[in-house]
This record gives structure tokens, sequence and C-alpha cells, in this order.
């Protein structure tokens, strides 16, 4: 993996995190009905869920592809068993989309959670769920750019650094 596949990787990552609020502690105390209705309202408002629409065809993929490469003669079988899988499977989005009302319900209290809902129902927090993710790519553009021309510098320093040295990189 390059250097800067791999700080897309982890800008990637932290970005999911920090919008799951992963980096909080979770409280001890379970959420309530009430709250974990309200972090399901939320999520929705804010398209919460669009980054996880590839999860379920992800993994049926994933598998298909491990079981296609023990024996490549399945493709065709193998394509339709995974067509069919991803079908079935799509409903299972509602149990993803619950566990993470959970986590949203763990970090936020239900004040904090119809506050938020309040926010994302203004003009503002419309203007936030579609502006944000355009915003997050070009950050994430702007950081691989950024990390690539650092990357050249670091390696060019070392170059530099080794040959007074007397080693030629």
């Amino acid at each position: 993996m390059t250097a800067s596949a791999f700080i897309r990787r982890m800008l990637v990552i932290g970005l999911t995190l920090a919008s799951l609020g992963a980096a909080a502690p979770l409280r001890a105390q379970q959420p309530s009905a009430n709250a974990i209705l309200l972090a399901k309202e939320v999520v929705t408002l804010k398209g919460g869920m669009v980054m996880f629409e590839p999860l379920i065809p992800g993994v049926v993929e994933t598998a298909k592809n491990v079981f296609l490469q023990q024996n490549p003669m399945l493709s065709k079988e193998l394509n339709e068993v995974a067509a069919q899988l991803r079908s079935e499977l799509d409903v299972r989005r509602a149990e993803l989309g619950n566990e993470i009302a959970k986590v949203y319900a763990q970090h936020f209290t239900e004040q904090e959670l119809k506050d938020i809902a309040t926010f994302y129902r203004t003009p503002l927090g419309h203007k936030m769920v579609i502006e944000e993710p355009k915003a997050l790519q070009d950050s994430l553009k702007s950081a691989q750019a950024w990390a690539d021309n650092l990357s050249r510098e670091v390696f060019d320093r070392i170059r530099d650094e080794m040959k007074k040295k007397g080693h030629n990189l």
C-alpha cells in the first residue's frame, strides 16, 4: 500500500468514526426507547445511513470473490447467488439502522437529539446534509494532494540526507 493510499484510507476511517461519534466514550446505561427513536430520526435527517449503503453489497461481493477464486468456473452461478443474496439481505439495512441509532443514543442525551433534529429540519440543516459530503470529499482530495506533496518532500529529504552519508537511494 502506498503512503498516499494509506493516508486516504486513514482519513476515510477517521471521518467515518468521527461522524458516528465513536471518539467519545460510551455511556454505561442503555439508551431509552425514546432516545433510540430520536436518534433514528437524527440519522435519517442527516443522511447518516448513506455511507453504509455499500456495506451489504460489499460483504456479498467479497464472499462471492472468495468462492470465485476457489473455482472460477462457477462465475455465472456465483453471480446469480450473489444477486439473490443482495436482494434478500437488503431488508437487513433496518437492523444496521437500529444499531447506528443505538450508538447515537449512547452518545447524545434525548434533549441533545431533539436539538440536533431541530437543526437538521432548518434550511441550514438541509444545506449541511447536501453540502457536507461534498465538503468532506473536497477535503479528502485536498488532504490527499497535500499528503502526496509531503510524501515527495520526505522522500527527497531522505535521499538528500542519505547522499550526504555516501548512499545513493
